[in-house]
């Protein structure tokens, strides 16, 4: 396997899948003061459902999505920190995308908590526009789409 290659996670994955997501959304709990939903994420039970795509060997990078009838749902996407910068997470981005088209689906969606400012800057140079910020309990969070052609 190529290591620029996104595939489908198995039963194997789920360490690295929690692995990689705990070393990417770990900075963020005490900015947030709480522990970012991704990281208790029932990893295994993802996998089985096909949810979750890995890219590295190791995992160094991977997303979690579902489908919906209008949209394609980004509910998570975790780049370890040792890959930042490397175009793991741009990659993932046009998967997603990819992903997207390939269902037949017109648009992406997601969301980000408004204190993880970071992704407030990556998400629109993809193509992504503010849908709304609103609060789910202690989460503030900033809603995306984008919009595919």
């Amino acid at each position: 396997m190529g290591d620029d290659e996104i595939r489908p996670a198995v039963a194997a994955d789920v360490a690295a899948v929690k692995a990689v997501t705990d070393a990417a959304y770990r900075g963020y709990i005490e900015r947030i003061g709480v522990v970012p939903v991704p990281m208790e994420a029932d990893h295994a039970a993802n996998v089985a459902a096909g949810k979750v795509f890995v890219t590295g060997d190791p995992v160094t990078g991977l997303v979690v999505l579902e489908e919906h009838d209008d949209h394609l749902f980004l509910d998570s996407i975790a780049v370890h920190p040792d890959a930042h910068g490397s175009g793991v997470g741009r990659r993932l981005l046009r998967f997603v995308d990819a992903r997207a088209r390939a269902l037949g689906l017109p648009e992406v969606r997601l969301y980000t908590n408004a204190m993880m400012w970071e992704n407030q800057k990556i998400y629109p140079k993809y193509g992504y526009e503010v849908v709304e910020q609103r609060v789910d309990g202690p989460y503030d969070r900033i809603h995306y789409r984008k919009r595919l052609d």
